[in-house]
């Protein structure tokens, strides 16, 4: 099984995404001790060389993790009749205690990822690299992330085998059974309704505000966030149930299929790139009066939290058409 072609892919890349991120960050630690872009010292002048490289390649590093999410679930939803019992990813994914510790990890990872990037590009607009020990700073944190998922992702594809009954996304996901995943479905679909539409409204509001006035910049991040996880747990409570127009069927998984002309790629990448560049607006806060920076990244910002905006909308949007002309009734 570990010959398939998706499993190759996501194998060799996850390889390559960790050799590039364990060579960027050995280099890293050099820049974050050394840099002094105001030395002219023969050292300073292999740093500034390097860095230029070790930009190049981080940005296909991160470029290739973000992708690798969705090839993963896409790899992970058709695995899924390999395995008796399984009927998506969900089951897939189940197969051993790998499987859902690697999507967590790719998750953060995707995250983690788009904010390096979004700190980088900032950081190159400057004359003199005002981030640059601080984007080295992050890909500290990314990196053991990185060499993570890619342990846990080998062990989880090493480990698959054909002869094992998984469960289904019917029972992984139902009620009562006792795992997170029920008690995140169990949760009261009105309540989730209010809080789902509360906390998106406010975002958009909070974003349109900041993309207007440059004002509530650190507000908008965290309701970005807040977005984000709410949005979670109305996937798992009520906004599934639309999509499937079953009370029982909670599976995040399947929207992924065919069945569903494949809605939830658009659905969790608007998801997921609206949350990024909704952190990545705080993010850069603290370093606008910078004065390498000050011109440069309020223009920026402004930019990112409007594409934010448009892109929670667009969730919003898929979410509020299949509740409006479903026909189920919670």
């Amino acid at each position: 099984m570990i010959f398939h072609p998706a499993i190759l892919s996501l194998c060799l890349s996850s390889i390559s995404i960790a050799f590039l991120v364990l060579y960027s960050a050995s280099c890293g630690i050099q820049i974050i001790r050394k840099w002094d872009i105001e030395s002219g010292s023969e050292l300073q002048l292999a740093l500034e060389r390097k860095t230029y490289l070790i930009s190049t390649f981080l940005s296909y590093a991160c470029g290739f993790q973000l992708l690798s999410l969705f090839l993963f679930i896409f790899t992970a939803d058709h695995l899924a009749p390999l395995f008796v019992g399984a009927m998506c990813a969900a089951g897939s994914l189940y197969v051993n205690s790998y499987g859902y510790p690697v999507l967590v990890f790719k998750i953060m990872n995707f995250l983690v990822a788009g904010l390096w990037l979004l700190m980088n590009y900032a950081d190159n607009r400057a004359y003199d690299y005002p981030l640059i020990k601080k984007k080295y700073g992050l890909l500290l944190i990314l990196t053991p992330l990185i060499l993570t998922e890619a342990i846990l992702q080998a062990n989880y594809f090493v480990r698959l085998r054909p002869n094992i009954i998984t469960s289904c996304c019917g029972s992984l996901f139902s009620r009562g059974t006792g795992s997170i995943a029920s008690d995140i479905a169990a949760l009261p679909s009105i309540p989730m309704e209010i809080a789902f539409y509360g906390t998106v409204v406010s975002t958009l509001v909070s974003g349109v505000y900041y993309y207007l006035k440059a004002k509530g910049g650190y507000l908008f991040s965290a309701l970005s966030v807040s977005t984000f996880i709410v949005s979670i747990l109305s996937l798992l409570s009520f906004i599934s149930l639309y999509f499937y127009e079953l009370p029982t069927h909670h599976c995040p998984f399947c929207i992924l299929q065919k069945e569903y002309v494949y809605i939830g790629y658009p659905l969790y990448l608007s998801l997921l790139l609206g949350t990024i560049l909704g952190l990545g607006v705080g993010v850069l806060m603290p370093f606008k009066d910078i004065k390498s920076l000050s011109e440069i990244l309020p223009p920026l910002q402004k930019r990112i939290a409007l594409l934010a905006v448009i892109l929670f909308l667009a969730f919003a949007v898929i979410v509020t058409c299949r509740v409006v002309t479903s026909g189920f009734i919670l």
